[in-house]
């Protein structure tokens, strides 16, 4: 007997969401980012705008020149928060053990089956769920099955107009052999280069190179890249019985710094954020204020709270303490966010309000 692990993502969320509920741009290549207007960034691009240039991080002004057909899409991060719940509550019909991997992606466990038929059962369930996510939310999900996360997850990415690719134990050299081992978890351009002085610029290469050079060359760091290599990694699910955290942020087109303006930003952002914790019937009990300057600057600022907090009329008020400890009102702002972490659903006592106030 043998089980698998799956891993299920919308390549593109963004940029796909946009197209699912917006009918008008069926068709036409999307690009989702800030104001093309005021060098706003490509945070997701659709495959057709991917093949005509158009890469994640570039000036969303650029990304237009380079796909003229293609219909730029201010970023709605609570659109796609709401289709990610969506996506997870569809899946979560299919395999009760659910683990989340950011928004628009999960890992799945698709529970145990007989050598001989694990591949057509895993292509059934994939199947099933690609069919599932088209129907109910009209969104192109591709999946991956593998022993361990990673692999899962790199099949995924590997599967092609076929939408499912399965890598069996047995598999796993084969399959990760030719890759670049830059697609290997852990490894960032600083390692890839050090690995290619080595001669080492695909998984069996750096896998034929052995312990010794790499442990000399990466120290521990290198024998943990080649364990994965060698297809060791995280077995184990760990479903999220809820979210870990909650966010809202808001773009400021006039270069905030009313200061009476940013503390309705505030209450507005607070009042979605209550809404998202009531839906999920949590508290939390850490908050974080996020700014951007006009000038691209970043700056947080943070606050744990002995009690968790579930109103925006609390949110709204350490949260207006903690904007000031920032500039704001005396220096342009572009972006305004809120986030909260350290949830959990209260208990009994978590209600008490305190006798005293300092």
């Amino acid at each position: 007997m043998a089980r698998a692990i799956l891993y299920a993502d919308v390549p593109a969320f963004y940029a796909e969401v946009e197209r699912a509920v917006r009918p008008e741009l069926a068709g036409r290549p999307v690009i989702v980012g800030g104001d093309p207007r005021k060098r706003g960034l490509v945070q997701a691009a659709t495959p057709d705008a991917v093949a005509a240039g158009v890469r994640e991080g570039m000036a969303v002004v650029d990304a237009l020149a380079q796909c003229p057909r293609a219909r730029a899409v201010r970023t709605e991060m609570s659109r796609y928060r709401e289709m990610d719940k969506r996506l997870r509550a569809c899946l979560a019909r299919a395999c009760e053990r659910l683990e989340p991997a950011g928004l628009g992606a999960a890992f799945l466990e698709a529970g145990e089956a007989g050598p001989t038929e694990r591949l057509p059962t895993l292509a059934g369930l994939a199947r099933a769920l690609r069919e599932a996510v088209a129907a109910e939310l009209g969104l192109p999900l591709r999946v991956g099955s593998g022993p361990v996360k990673f692999v899962a997850r790199l099949a995924a990415e590997e599967a092609g107009g076929a939408g499912f690719l399965a890598v069996a134990p047995g598999e796993v050299a084969a399959f990760l052999g030719p890759l670049p081992v830059s697609r290997l978890p852990g490894v960032g351009p600083n390692t890839a280069a050090r690995l290619a002085e080595l001669g080492a610029s695909t998984v069996a290469q750096l896998v034929a190179l052995g312990r010794g050079p790499i442990e000399s060359a990466l120290g521990n760091h290198g024998l943990v890249v080649l364990a994965t290599a060698l297809g060791q990694g995280d077995d184990r699910l760990r479903p999220g019985s809820h979210p870990q955290t909650l966010s809202q942020e808001v773009t400021l087109r006039e270069g905030g710094l009313d200061r009476a303006q940013l503390g309705e930003q505030l209450r507005l952002l607070a009042e979605r954020l209550e809404r998202a914790l009531a839906l999920e019937g949590l508290a939390a009990k850490r908050l974080l204020l996020k700014v951007r300057y006009a000038d691209g600057a970043r700056i947080t600022r943070s606050v744990s709270l002995e009690l968790g907090v579930a109103t925006a009329q609390e949110l709204v008020d350490r949260a207006s303490e903690l904007l000031e400890r920032t500039q704001a009102g005396s220096r342009p702002l572009r972006l305004l966010g809120l986030a909260v972490s350290s949830l959990a659903r209260p208990r009994r006592d978590d209600r008490q309000l305190p006798l005293f106030r300092v």
